[in-house]
């Protein structure tokens, strides 16, 4: 159902993580060109003000969504929330758009907005708004063309399925500031850790295919979150040779500057393989989460996505690595 085309006022849902933030912008980048001059905020998590920042081609504002019973993102306070709602209700949005995901704990949360219109996923026999802008959540397909489904539901053509992440000049000082002294397409970034350690690949591994890398001549980075210290020393524990430990140590730009020129990423975390995917570094990322096909990176040429729920084979994820960092870069 086409939206109309007198929308001013625009207020996306969605309180997630890095990863999933990711998976939405080829959906921002088609709303952004079907409504160029509409102001376009996003409730999200408190982290996420500093993605709207770095996305401000797509996004102009941001509000703190403080939490809902049974969104495990963040505790709920439920006096912040009640603030939260006057403030969007008093904004007067024409259009609220739900993509937290399939709407069945908070389709009826974003109807409180109160916009002039709403739109976004339901499950069916769940509670919807309306079905005139409400589409069936699609069980199957990556987490970025779901959204751009969503988007061409609503009339809006789609502006491609690519991901970003922009770099500023402020990043690029961050980075330099760590003073690693790497060459581009010289190194290897490893990334271990990730949020949850029923998603975390184990560590042993990681360290054997670190220790392939450095044998390969290449620089081995171990990165991480400050949260993620212990992991990283786990690999770089196991590994027979040297490797840069990261951990804690890199803001979210340097990290994009870091994977940017890096020759390959191994990972079982989301939001570094996305980011690895917008820049085309070649990776590959172990999925632990039973989802490769939702939210791995689309690009099957340049990425590599290991179902381990389905097959936990360590020699079929090292052989794909030696055929990776064996093979040339274009």
């Amino acid at each position: 159902m086409k939206l109309p085309g007198d929308i001013k006022k625009i207020i996306v849902f969605r309180a997630l993580q890095l990863g999933d933030m990711l998976c939405h912008i080829p959906a921002m980048r088609a709303l952004r060109h079907a409504y160029p001059k509409a102001s376009i905020t996003l409730a999200g998590l408190p982290w996420a003000k500093s993605f709207t920042q770095r996305f401000n081609l797509y996004y102009d504002n941001f509000i703190w969504f403080p939490g809902y019973p049974g969104l495990p993102e963040q505790t709920v306070d439920p006096v912040l929330f009640t603030t939260f709602l006057n403030k969007v209700q008093c904004s007067n949005y024409d259009l609220a758009l739900q993509m937290q995901g399939n709407g069945s704990i908070v389709n009826a949360v974003v109807e409180l907005f109160n916009a002039r219109y709403t739109a976004g996923f339901f499950l069916p026999g769940d509670y919807v708004p309306n079905v005139e802008y409400f589409i069936p959540y699609p069980d199957e397909g990556s987490e970025i063309e779901r959204h751009i489904r969503l988007m061409e539901y609503l009339g809006i053509q789609s502006q491609g399925a690519e991901l970003e992440f922009p770099l500023s000049t402020q990043d690029q000082q961050e980075y330099d500031l760590l003073k690693l002294h790497l060459h581009p397409k010289k190194y290897v970034c490893i990334h271990p850790g990730s949020r949850g350690q029923w998603r975390q690949w184990p560590t042993a591994h990681f360290a054997a295919i670190a220790d392939y890398a450095a044998a390969c001549d290449f620089e081995v980075v171990i990165t991480g979150t400050k949260d993620e210290a212990e992991i990283v020393q786990e690999v770089i524990d196991q590994m027979q040779k040297s490797a840069i430990d990261l951990a804690g140590k890199t803001t979210m730009g340097a990290m994009g500057v870091l994977i940017k020129n890096a020759y390959a990423l191994i990972s079982n975390c989301t939001g570094v393989s996305h980011i690895a995917a917008a820049f085309k570094t070649p990776s590959i990322v172990i999925s632990m989460d039973g989802e490769p096909e939702r939210w791995g990176p689309i690009n099957k040429n340049i990425h590599h996505t290991i179902n381990w729920l389905k097959q936990a084979d360590f020699q079929r994820v090292f052989e794909q690595a030696k055929e990776l960092l064996h093979t040339p870069l274009n």
